[in-house]
């Protein structure tokens, strides 16, 4: 099968043969339709994360090892299976779960494999779906699409996954008025998701006008672009002078989390998502007189997976599919990516 690995940190993808798998047990060999492109390979490609102050968390640090296959957003045909297999027979479009732990730590436990102390995930630990076929270790990690969009499902596994989760964290306080920072594909998705799951106004801020504009579409109730220096007033304005009771951080970078707290209400909600990097100073006393919450979301466990599923089925989100690339052009698709010259969302179609 044609693969497109990971050599090592920024250097370029290589396109090579290797041997296909043959699934055992509960393996799942699932034959590729479409990948989805997403930061969190950049990241994989780039070796790492800053973490500001000149500090950079390494990827290997955490256990990935290269060369490696990346692409975690997956969804294909069932091509073979081990004979343990149960409920899925050739050819069944799937919708892959991607976020595999070790089944033994607390979280998985709880079937919160996504926040595993041993991850094993698809594409980050172990070879994804940048590929022709990818090996699933367990059919418990696939969920079928029926009727839903293969290419529009993509991302169902890893930013729509992690946009729903944060949604839910943020509707913790019943807010009503709802700031989402960052209109990205991230962004957009939890316009859409906010729109369903919330009774807020939401506001949307982000840079670039144009994706401003597609948030409206979406949803959202008010679009300000954060190169105006009033944002933090204005977005204060809209929340009755008081501020935003949650916030939504899809970017996280040291301005844009600074920029959350300020316009955070008494017994506020922020809710970190995005891995853009830096560090932050806070007020530390602030934070209880004002009784704020802050807390990271991370992708989702694979119950808020099939949640999400049925919300495309029923047409209440519709991610956006923008560009699509060959197998051989994932270097172009990641360089699109970290020149921000995607909108939406990108998929790899092998």
């Amino acid at each position: 099968m044609k693969s497109s690995r990971i050599i090592g940190p920024n250097e370029p993808l290589q396109f090579v043969e290797i041997d296909t798998p043959i699934p055992i047990g509960t393996q799942v060999l699932v034959k590729v339709k479409s990948v989805g492109v997403c930061h969190s390979d950049l990241h994989l490609w780039e070796g790492g994360y800053d973490l500001g102050d000149g500090k950079f968390m390494k990827v290997t640090d955490r256990g990935v090892k290269y060369p490696v296959t990346p692409g975690h957003e997956i969804v294909g045909t069932v091509e073979e299976f081990g004979d343990n297999v149960k409920g899925y027979a050739k050819g069944d479009q799937v919708l892959v779960y991607p976020w595999v732990g070790c089944g033994q730590c607390p979280a998985c436990k709880v079937e919160n494999e996504n926040l595993c102390d041993a991850p094993k995930s698809l594409g980050v630990f172990q070879d994804g779906g940048y590929s022709d076929y990818s090996l699933i270790p367990h059919f418990k990690y696939l969920a079928k699409l029926d009727g839903v969009d293969p290419e529009s499902a993509t991302s169902l596994a890893c930013s729509g996954l992690t946009a729903y989760t944060a949604i839910k964290k943020s509707n913790q306080n019943f807010p009503e008025f709802l700031v989402i920072i960052g209109a990205g594909g991230l962004g957009l998705m939890g316009v859409q998701i906010a729109k369903y799951v919330t009774k807020s106004k939401i506001i949307c801020v982000d840079i670039d006008e144009q994706k401003l504009n597609i948030a409206k579409e979406m949803g959202a109730d008010f679009i300000i672009n954060s190169k105006d220096p009033d944002t933090a007033e204005k977005i204060i304005s809209i929340c009755n002078g008081k501020g935003a009771d949650s916030v939504v951080d899809f970017v996280n970078a040291p301005l844009t989390a600074k920029m959350g707290l300020t316009v955070l209400r008494k017994r506020g909600n922020l809710v970190l998502v995005g891995l853009f990097g830096g560090s932050l100073e806070l007020s530390l006393v602030t934070i209880p007189l004002k009784s704020i919450t802050i807390q990271g979301a991370y992708t989702g466990n694979y119950s808020d997976m099939v949640e999400l599923l049925n919300l495309a089925r029923k047409g209440i989100i519709n991610p956006m599919i923008s560009k699509r690339y060959s197998l051989g052009d994932a270097n172009s698709a990641l360089n699109d990516l970290k020149a921000r010259k995607i909108i939406g969302r990108a998929v790899i179609n092998p």
